[in-house]
This record gives structure tokens, C-alpha cells and sequence, in this order.
């Protein structure tokens, strides 16, 4: 059996039910976890995967490093999955509560020497924060998240986790249909950008599984 834990902010929590069981879909919200869940779990039954969804809508990596020994390191996750940034940002713009990109530099490595320490042999996918411009996400916004995206990059370097580049596949999305079609108000992907995203985690993940 092994299980994969994702870990986020909104995109990842997608109104999951905070009470429902492990795999159960309303457990995994409407994402895209349960998109790769459903795929992992039909492909490789004989895996046992036990897929656990515990993003929460709003947060920054500092409301993540707070929640992280109960919401990660007390769970034993063979696997996680973590997407977090675009909150860093948006919660600045929104309400001036956003954190700085050397602050978020910083408590995201913390949380990641945290869990090589006490789960050493885990492996870590980190996830680009992503974002296409809208009526929410001006140029300054988008800047701002790839500034985020870069630390997460290299901090997936220096632990030795699996870096998964979305920016990209987005921005080449967006000249086949509207920005829209995929992140509905700049940020938050539409079934389209849920799938476009699980089928990317599918890709990168093959070395973790």
C-alpha cells in the first residue's frame, strides 16, 4: 500500500469533504487530485494507493508550515504532491497579506527540511504555481507568482524532488483556446485546466510510483 498525499492551497482542495473517507471521491473534491487519483487507482488496483487530498482554499505557504505536522508529517505519506504560491500573491493584492518572495523562500525550505527529517525516505513532487492573465491577474500578479514558481524550482532541486513545470503548458494552452477556458478567473483551472494538470502530475510522477 502506499500513500500519496496532496497538498495545496484552493486548486488542490476544490471543495473536498473534509469528513468523507480516503478515495472516496467527495474525500478528493473535484479536481485535479481526484483526476489523478481515479487514474491511479484503475490502472494499478494491485497498488493499494491511498490517495489523501488535504489542500485548503486561501492558503500561503506560511498557513501550510503551520497546519504541516498534522496535515502531512502525522499522515506517513509515501508521496506528496505540494502546490502552493499563487495565495502568496493574492492575498497581498487582495488585502495586503500576501508574503514576500525571500519569506516564502524560506518557510517553504523550512517545511522541507522539516519533512526530509522526520520522513526521510518520502519523495516530494513540487508543483509550479501557475497563473494567466484576467480581470484578476494583471502583469505585476503574473510576475510575481513566476518569481514564486523559480523558488519552487529550485527548491525542488536542492531536496531532490520532482519539479513540475505548468507555467509552460498553460501559456501554450492559452493560443489553442482563451485564458478563460483553462484558469476560469486567471487562477483556479477549469475542468480543462484540471485535466491539462492532472495529466502533467501523471507524467512527472512515474519515477515516485
Amino acid at each position: 500500500m502506499k500513500t500519496i498525499l496532496f497538498q495545496g492551497d484552493s486548486i488542490t482542495d476544490c471543495r473536498r469533504d473534509r469528513e468523507a473517507e480516503v478515495n472516496l471521491p467527495w474525500h478528493l473534491g473535484y479536481g485535479y487530485s481526484n483526476l489523478v487519483s481515479s487514474r491511479l487507482l484503475l490502472e494499478d488496483p494491485e497498488a493499494m494507493y491511498r490517495c489523501i487530498n488535504r489542500g485548503i482554499s486561501g492558503n500561503r505557504v506560511v498557513d501550510l508550515y503551520a497546519r504541516w505536522k498534522i496535515d502531512a508529517l502525522n499522515l506517513r505519506p509515501d508521496i506528496i504532491s505540494i502546490l502552493i504560491g499563487v495565495n502568496d500573491v493574492w492575498h497581498e493584492v487582495g488585502n495586503h497579506n500576501g508574503v514576500e518572495a525571500d519569506r516564502f523562500e524560506q518557510v517553504y525550505r523550512m517545511m522541507l527540511e522539516w519533512t526530509k527529517k522526520v520522513l526521510p525516505n518520502v519523495k516530494l513532487l513540487l508543483m509550479e504555481p501557475f497563473a494567466l492573465l484576467s480581470d484578476v491577474v494583471d502583469e505585476d500578479f503574473l510576475s510575481e507568482v513566476k518569481v514564486r514558481a523559480a523558488i519552487t524550482e529550485k527548491l525542488a532541486k536542492e531536496f531532490d524532488a520532482v519539479f513540475l513545470p505548468l507555467q509552460d503548458k498553460l501559456d501554450a494552452a492559452a493560443k489553442i483556446a482563451p485564458n478563460s477556458y483553462w484558469l476560469f478567473d486567471g487562477v483556479h483551472p477549469s475542468p480543462a485546466g484540471n485535466q491539462l494538470i492532472a495529466d502533467e502530475w501523471l507524467k512527472a510522477a512515474k519515477p515516485l510510483l
